[in-house]
């Protein structure tokens, strides 16, 4: 397994909209890639702007050049990011998963639980 790491910043009041259309664009389009075995988004204060990481999870190298091109190491961006004031990454780091153990959300008490 494949984990695809990529990070954008934007102004705080940006965040909501910005990750609203993450899932519109990206996660929607990754979602649909054959080969495509999950996504997390990561958020982050960082004072007067926001961190947003994506990782997704692939099958292997090859199945991503299905979603991102041949160069697999250059960020996929879209038109309307502009409008969010975002400064992102422009090339994304891949590594290979050596481990992916999950909790049991179940056996958390109320307030151990992440807001999901």
């Amino acid at each position: 397994m494949i984990a695809r790491e990529w990070a954008a910043r934007c102004p705080k009041k940006h965040e909501e909209g910005f990750i609203a259309y993450l899932y519109e664009t990206g996660v929607k389009e990754t979602s649909a890639t054959p080969g495509f075995l999950g996504t997390q988004i990561f958020n982050r204060d960082l004072g007067d702007k926001v961190e947003i990481k994506l990782i997704s999870y692939w099958e292997n190298l090859n199945v991503i050049k299905a979603f991102a091109g041949d160069d697999i190491n250059v960020a996929r961006l879209y038109p309307e990011d502009a409008i969010y004031e975002l400064e992102p990454d422009d090339f994304v780091s891949h590594y290979k998963v050596r481990e992916n153990t999950w909790m049991n959300l179940s056996e958390l008490s109320k307030s151990e639980k992440p807001k999901l």
